[in-house]
């Protein structure tokens, strides 16, 4: 019988509390985004309001990034052509200069170019004694205009043909006057840093289109490829203050300046690359670490509001307006979050104006 009696009570408050409701709905009547509530509902006991005025904040964007190595700064060095590799110069975490010696391969395909460049180098010499020679016949009479000539055009196109050996050579670091028909032909590093990778076995046999068999990387400086959310794309600037952490030396804070800013959106993660450059002279970043990243702006003013006071409808946000006389305005923002709260006003509000702090979801059964 106790129970019968409580559940008919809860029954009648909730009745009660339904027929208040209707009532203050029929007291507050609509006109487009405008709610205008009845001064004889109580619904104006249970609103908050707030007058909007900027203040100092900093924005603070926390994100994850990945290390990479510079690109001018990482080489990786493979064979120009099939052969076998006869002789290693570097040893793993060794320090190599630009030009300086990484390995030796005997090449067949090296050898013909060698070849190639004496032959070139033979015909020409030819070519510019027979110039000579016709040269003298026609200046001491006893030589025809055409034959200089010929010998002209012959010794032209074999000097092309011998610059083209040469040039050939030298795309691999070879100084022709030195060479020696059958020499293996020495790979060198193009560029100044440490073996990060040596694969070189002696007496290994490579194809050209094989993968690099070493990788010299300098890493006293590198990259952080930093992910942006869309929506945070207009906080991101050059010139912020960029701390970074690793998972390694959790307490060592790490600076970093934007070196670029990607103008391709992914559209699938709906994000921008940032790619930051950072001091690294002790080594600590290595390529492919995980790290968290924070970019920090320089403070300024900003209008922030309560996260109670902003309301969302599908993929806008809004809040409520107190447009005095007991008028509510729905009124569209956009915002970031600030992790304290508060959300920051990016557009829709301006200082001065007076918004729903706290109650304002009484408000959304009349929008």
């Amino acid at each position: 019988m106790r129970n019968i009696i409580v559940i008919a009570m809860v029954a009648i408050l909730a009745a009660c509390n339904a027929t208040e409701n209707h009532q203050e709905q029929k007291q507050i009547p609509l006109s487009g985004d405008t709610i205008y509530v009845s001064e004889k509902s109580n619904l104006s006991n249970k609103l908050k309001t707030k007058v909007l005025t900027p203040e100092l904040y900093q924005i603070e964007i926390s994100t994850f990034g990945i290390v990479k190595a510079i690109p001018t700064h990482y080489a990786e060095i493979a064979a120009p052509f099939s052969g076998r590799i006869t002789r290693s110069f570097v040893k793993l975490g060794q320090h190599v200069k630009v030009d300086e010696p990484v390995f030796e391969i005997s090449s067949p395909s090296f050898y013909e170019a060698s070849r190639i460049y004496y032959q070139a180098k033979q015909e020409m010499q030819l070519a510019k004694k027979n110039l000579k020679r016709q040269q003298d016949l026609y200046h001491n009479g006893v030589g025809i205009q055409k034959d200089l000539e010929e010998a002209e055009v012959n010794y032209e196109l074999h000097k092309r043909d011998f610059e083209d050996a040469i040039a050939s050579l030298r795309v691999f670091k070879v100084n022709p006057d030195s060479l020696v028909l059958g020499q293996p032909l020495i790979i060198r590093s193009p560029i100044a840093g440490d073996i990060v990778t040596n694969n070189i076995v002696i007496g290994q046999y490579i194809k050209e289109d094989a993968g690099p068999v070493a990788i010299v990387a300098e890493l006293s400086k590198v990259w952080i490829v930093g992910q942006i959310k869309e929506k945070d794309i207009g906080s991101i600037h050059m010139s912020e203050d960029i701390k970074i952490t690793t998972t390694a030396l959790p307490n060592k804070i790490i600076q970093g300046e934007i070196y670029h800013i990607s103008d391709i959106l992914d559209e699938e993660t709906r994000s921008v690359q940032v790619y930051i450059e950072c001091d690294n002279s002790d080594h600590s970043l290595k390529p492919g670490m995980y790290v968290s990243v924070r970019f920090i702006e320089q403070p300024e003013e900003n209008i922030l509001i309560p996260s109670t006071a902003v309301f969302q409808k599908e993929e806008e946000s809004f809040v409520f307006m107190d447009a005095g006389k007991n008028r509510y305005i729905k009124r569209d923002v956009e915002i970031t979050g600030t992790g304290s709260g508060r959300l920051l006003i990016k557009s829709g509000l301006k200082p001065g104006d007076r918004i729903v702090s706290e109650g304002g979801y009484f408000l959304l059964d009349f929008n």
